[in-house]
């Protein structure tokens, strides 16, 4: 019987496809590509030096994750932002953020809470030095991180779709300086709850976070 002690010692490499599919949904993310334009398939190939078999394939997935829409004799676009879909977006996120946050209180440890701390001074600085850009990729450092601390993979997944799709409403509704100064304030009752170890205290910070967001972010707007 042949030897599988070599099994898995090959280095990740990603696709070409996983390649595309990354820059054009951080393309997105970020608000290079914005709502509605256009995506011009036969120029992605041509500029990320692929054929379009890769171009394809990204723009298929990207397609499942409800970032690009495509439609007949209209080609691929960048989904719209549904603003009335931005309160079931709120919901989901009070029930999966308190979740997230009473989970991570369990297996919560010093590196934790020091990541945490290190993501909101990152904030602060950004804030600080009037640099807003920098703040949403922070802000999803922040949530990321705590997701990750669950141990749960679909929570990881389902907090990463919560926080494209905001990222996206940010794009065309930017938060102001009082709300980062609010969403700071909210990550630290966060994580004090969290180097306390108490999860009904992390769950109950988490829920008044996305309280808080939601009235900034729907009720405002």
């Amino acid at each position: 019987m042949m030897d599988k002690a070599w099994a898995g010692r090959l280095p990740a490499v990603k696709s070409k496809a996983e390649l595309v599919y990354e820059s054009v949904r951080s393309a997105i993310a970020e608000g290079q590509l914005r709502p509605g334009e256009r995506i011009n398939m036969d120029e992605l190939a041509r500029n990320f030096g692929v054929s379009k078999i890769p171009v394809r394939e990204a723009v298929k997935r990207l397609e499942s994750d409800g970032l690009l829409v495509a439609k007949v004799h209209a080609g691929v676009t960048v989904a719209e932002i549904d603003v009335k879909e931005m309160r079931g977006v709120f919901l989901a996120r009070d029930a999966i953020e308190g979740l997230v946050a009473g989970l991570a209180a369990h297996n919560a440890d010093d590196q934790l809470v020091s990541r945490l701390n290190e993501v909101q001074q990152s904030m602060r600085k950004a804030l600080d030095e009037g640099d807003m850009a920098a703040l949403p990729g922070l802000n999803s450092d922040f949530h990321r991180t705590l997701a990750a601390a669950t141990g749960y993979r679909i929570l990881t997944e389902l907090t990463e779709q919560l926080l494209m799709t905001i990222r996206r409403y940010r794009i065309i509704e930017p938060a102001n300086t009082t709300n980062w100064r609010s969403v700071i304030k909210e990550h630290d009752a966060i994580v004090a709850a969290l180097r306390a170890g108490d999860s009904e205290a992390a769950t109950e910070a988490a829920r008044a976070h996305t309280t808080a967001q939601a009235r900034y972010e729907v009720d405002e707007n």
